[in-house]
């Protein structure tokens, strides 16, 4: 019995597969799903999402958000989510440079923005770190 895995970004879908396992970053740590696991809702970590199917392991990386896991399906609502393949080194270290640049100016930034760009460099160090391993 595989897994639908399903990845939703605020800006596209990201990631529909039947996958056999899935490992998903929260913000307490890995959980590992398999089909047949209880239901849960959790809160996602920025980090490396693992899908795997047969023997092969897809590499996706999630900036956060929500996951629902019923004994059939996994939907993780991210607020943003990338294939490992995709990632471009130098479009995220630009957006890590500009993020953690404003954020030295923080005195003149609006919590939520603070939070934004923390969320952004989140996002960039979980990217590079799994290009790295590459």
């Amino acid at each position: 019995m595989p897994l639908t895995l399903e990845i939703v970004t605020p800006e596209a879908r990201v990631y529909s597969q039947t996958v056999d396992s899935v490992v998903i970053p929260t913000v307490e740590g890995e959980v590992g799903i398999l089909p047949g696991h209880v239901p849960l809702m959790t809160q996602v970590g920025a980090g490396e999402l693992r899908a795997t199917k047969g023997n092969v392991t897809e590499l996706l990386i999630v900036g956060g958000g929500f996951a629902q896991v019923t004994a059939e399906k996994v939907s993780i609502l991210a607020d943003s989510a990338i294939e490992a393949q995709r990632i471009d080194v130098n479009v995220v270290e630009d957006a890590m440079k500009r993020a953690e640049d404003a954020l030295k100016g923080m005195a003149h930034l609006s919590q939520a923005e603070v939070e934004r760009l923390e969320a952004v460099v989140r996002f960039s160090v979980a990217q590079l770190t799994v290009k790295k391993k590459r």
